[in-house]
């Protein structure tokens, strides 16, 4: 899935602690209320909100505490406050911020805030963007609260090296582009939508190894907070290679298909901003992603096999991995793998059971997930967390017999990748049983 853990990260220092702005009115006849729709659903599209309020929060004042490798962030107010949020900017020290990564005092941004998908933002989308966030927000008074980056890591300067190095140039064409079209879904893709922050692997300055699908590399997977932001190219094992632009679209609109369910951070972009983008928009990302090539050659193709499901029903089976999934999994998933179609997902040839990376899928058996709430699907399932009810050797052998039934081929998952994420996804501790002391 798409996740949205580390989107959430990339999206948090839009304004980082501390920014002041200085502001002006937008010139006259832009603040019309056309104008700050438009802006409206374009915060909406970026998922402005699920960085910029805290739970419980008054909208975008931020405040949110966001984990990176050097200390924790907070987002920043993002109101039209002239004292503490961004009543104060002018539409251009607007647009360098969100496009540049450039505070109003020069500084660099934390690369938190994704400004490198940013700067592909068409300028009046921008200036939409200020209409809104000038005259749709109410302002509130709250002060940015600053990062608990320990210094010397908390000093500025060497952030502008890395904008220099790996933050495209902002555009400047401004030429319309047609609705329902693949050029449309290439930029909300990777423009606000920013999808590469999370589903694009990261190089070793935490920069995304590509922004453009010039290079295969781009939406072909990345780990966020414990979970598989899964490729979003062509292939049909871990990608999206069997998915239709219905089912896309759908999954972007619902958070569900017969294909799989939004959880983890995906669940929160799915309920925050996808599911209220106009049919038109979701149509254009579903037709995008379908053109990108797989990025391994032909392999083949995953076939469906009840053997799994023949020895479970028959007792077969005894291994471990056969009885914890009989006991803990069967009664949702069913002995054949397929689940229930929009309510419990199919696990027999899911593409993220498929991935070669099983982050997702232990962080899912240790912590649970719930899908998101959506106008399409309003119904609301939740997994439940077993943690504390499986050891690692359980969740091991468990998600190994998922990893290779039913059709599924995928490397098994070891004792010690289950106990790595138990540690630093901050899950319960296993249960104390005579195996593991």
């Amino acid at each position: 899935m798409i996740f949205k853990k580390l989107t959430t990260a990339l999206m948090s220092a839009l304004i980082v602690a501390g920014a002041s702005f200085t502001h002006d009115a937008i010139a006259s006849g832009s603040t019309d209320a056309q104008l700050i729709e438009r802006g409206r659903y374009l915060a909406s599209v970026g998922d402005c909100a699920a960085c910029h309020t805290t739970k419980g929060g008054k909208p975008f004042a931020g405040g949110l505490g966001i984990a990176s490798p050097v200390g924790t962030i907070y987002s920043g107010n993002i109101t039209p406050d002239k004292e503490t949020g961004i009543g104060a900017y002018t539409l251009e020290d607007f647009d360098r911020a969100v496009r540049q990564g450039i505070a109003k005092d020069g500084s660099t941004l934390y690369p938190a805030m994704p400004y490198a998908s940013y700067a592909k933002v068409k300028p009046s989308d921008v200036k939409a963007l200020y209409a809104y966030f000038m005259n749709g927000v109410q302002p509130v008074s709250q002060p940015n609260r600053a990062t608990d980056i320990p210094w010397p890591l908390s000093m500025r300067w060497p952030l502008r090296f890395w904008r220099m190095l790996f933050a495209p140039a902002p555009v400047a064409d401004d030429t319309p582009l047609a609705d329902h079209s693949a050029a449309r879904g290439r930029y909300l893709v990777e423009g606000l939508g920013h999808c590469g922050a999370c589903h694009t692997p990261r190089g070793i300055g935490l920069q995304e190894k590509a922004l453009t699908d010039a290079s295969p590399l781009y939406l072909s997977g990345g780990t966020v907070d414990g979970y598989l932001a899964k490729s979003l190219r062509g292939d049909t094992k871990d990608g999206l290679g069997a998915w239709s632009e219905a089912d896309i679209a759908a999954f972007l609109k619902s958070g569900r298909t017969a294909h799989s369910a939004a959880f983890g951070g995906m669940r929160d972009v799915v309920q925050d901003s996808t599911q209220h983008m106009s049919d038109a928009d979701l149509g254009s990302i579903a037709l995008y992603l379908k053109t990108l090539s797989p990025v391994r050659a032909a392999e083949p193709a995953l076939k469906p096999d009840d053997a799994a499901a023949l020895r479970l029903r028959d007792g077969a089976d005894t291994s471990n991995g056969a009885l914890t999934y009989i006991d803990n999994c069967a009664a949702c998933h069913r002995t054949s793998g397929a689940g229930y179609g929009g309510t419990f997902p199919r696990l027999a040839l899911n593409t993220v059971v498929n991935s070669d990376d099983p982050s997702s899928l232990i962080t899912l058996v240790l912590k649970g997930g719930q899908m998101p709430w959506t106008k399409a699907a309003p119904t609301h399932y939740g997994m439940p967390g077993f943690a504390d009810r499986l050891t690692d050797r359980d969740v091991a052998d468990v998600l190994t017999f998922v990893r290779s039934s039913w059709g599924n081929r995928a490397p098994a998952v070891t004792v010690d990748q289950v106990k790595t994420l138990r540690h630093t996804t901050g899950a319960r501790r296993q249960p104390a049983r005579p195996e593991n002391g």
